[in-house]
């Protein structure tokens, strides 16, 4: 078997979960990781290039001799890293510019899932080109609430407002400006799917909850997500498959139509109605914190996995995953999801590992000060991984955890995997 030298893009602690579980493979030869964190230098060799700098990565992938890049977060993808490494004969297990719209543009969704008849939202579009504000507020006003406000473009979890009032529909309206997306609210509970995908057919990898609310009760503004549970309770493999044909496998025969087909992983986020699965939005890949819940129980060999997707094919071996359940708990920055507070030193990592066995903290808004010390430096700072057999026992474990963790300007919600 070739042993795989491999580039990892990112620096959040969805890139640390993925570090750690390609460390895992017996096919790995080297793992670079641009820029990184340090969590991932302890698993990667740290490459001082950010992640947007799609150039930059595509030409050392080049110079080093990568045999794949493995994308963490959108924007790389939406600015053609793709592409830029398909121009250099590298693998990557991404979608290319084109369709990584999917993510890109709420609108460029919709439109897919109406042309592949995915079941979604009902939905109006107001272009700065075509509408105004006013426009969008007039109709928020015909149609009432809930109403659902999105900005039409990336906004890191950020940009959008489930309004339960005309009046803060309106109001998210003019925060967020346009282009934007209103659509009808729906009711149910919703989960994270997650799929490899080769461009004309999917492999279901696994689903998750992820808790959005910056506060207890699921209450405050949106975040990128404080914690996630893994499996969904209620919602197994059966149901995975079926969600997996009804709102993945129709998108991607619409995008290989279209001249765009999507290879790499997507993330569909469903709303689980009454009625069925309906289409939320579509991420092109892994979601943050899904990814710390989701990756620490997979038993198969994710590199490999990627690896084939980049290539074309679906993973040859089965996507397998321990029976156990898994929360991630996300620690964030007083702050946040605003303007969070950094340089707290924080200490109590190994502590927090130590405390039971299936305990990881994976590092996300973290850096090392000149004297050695880790301190915060962004908004989401750690998240903490936990499994164990039932879901109340990882939740637990999370807690326990966390409590172990010092540092002056920690928050978490206090209610994170209760089902």
């Amino acid at each position: 078997m070739k042993k795989l030298r491999v580039l990892l893009v990112g620096s959040g602690g969805r890139e640390h979960a993925l570090a750690e579980a390609l460390s895992r493979s017996p096919a790995l030869g080297a793992l670079y990781a641009a820029p990184g964190n340090p969590g991932i230098a302890a698993l990667a060799q740290i490459v001082p290039l950010q992640a947007d700098d799609v150039e930059g990565l595509a030409n050392f992938a080049a110079e080093h001799g990568i045999d794949l890049v493995v994308p963490g977060p959108e924007v790389p993808l939406v600015k053609g890293l793709a592409d830029a490494c398909a121009e250099r004969g590298i693998a990557c297990a991404g979608p290319s510019a084109s369709a990584a719209q999917l993510e890109g543009s709420k609108a460029f969704t919709k439109d897919v899932a109406d042309k592949a008849g995915i079941p979604t939202a009902r939905w109006k579009r107001f272009d700065a080109g075509s509408a105004t504000v006013a426009d969008a507020q007039s109709w928020v006003r015909q149609q009432g609430a809930p109403i659902v406000i999105k900005a039409d473009g990336l906004a890191a979890g950020k940009g959008v407002v489930v309004a339960t009032t005309v009046e803060e529909a309106e109001e998210a309206v003019a925060h967020l400006g346009l282009p934007l997306v209103v659509e009808e609210c729906l009711v149910g509970e919703e989960v994270s799917l997650f799929a490899f995908c080769n461009g004309t057919d999917a492999v279901l990898i696994g689903a998750a909850r992820d808790h959005k609310r910056a506060f207890d009760g699921d209450k405050g503004p949106n975040t990128g997500g404080m914690g996630a549970l893994c499996p969904p309770p209620g919602f197994g493999r059966a149901a995975q498959e079926a969600a997996l044909d009804q709102t993945v496998r129709p998108m991607l025969r619409e995008m290989a139509q279209r001249g765009t087909p999507f290879k790499g992983v997507i993330f569909a986020g469903l709303m689980l109605t009454a009625t069925g699965p309906q289409l939320i939005e579509y991420n092109v890949r892994f979601g943050d914190p899904e990814a710390e819940a989701l990756l620490p129980r997979m038993t198969s060999d994710l590199l490999l996995a990627l690896h084939a997707m980049a290539e074309g094919k679906l993973p040859e071996s089965a996507i397998t995953f321990t029976d156990d359940a898994a929360v991630s708990l996300v620690l964030a920055a007083e702050g946040y999801p605003g303007t969070p507070r950094k340089g707290g030193v924080i200490e109590g990592l190994e502590e927090a590992e130590a405390t039971a066995p299936g305990i990881k903290v994976f590092q996300a808004g973290t850096k090392r000060r000149d004297d050695g010390a880790l301190v915060a430096d962004g908004g989401r700072v750690l998240t903490i991984s936990a499994t164990a057999p039932t879901l109340e026992g990882a939740r637990a474990k999370a807690y326990k955890a966390a409590g172990k963790i010092r540092w002056a300007d920690k928050f978490c919600r206090s209610d994170i995997g209760q089902a």
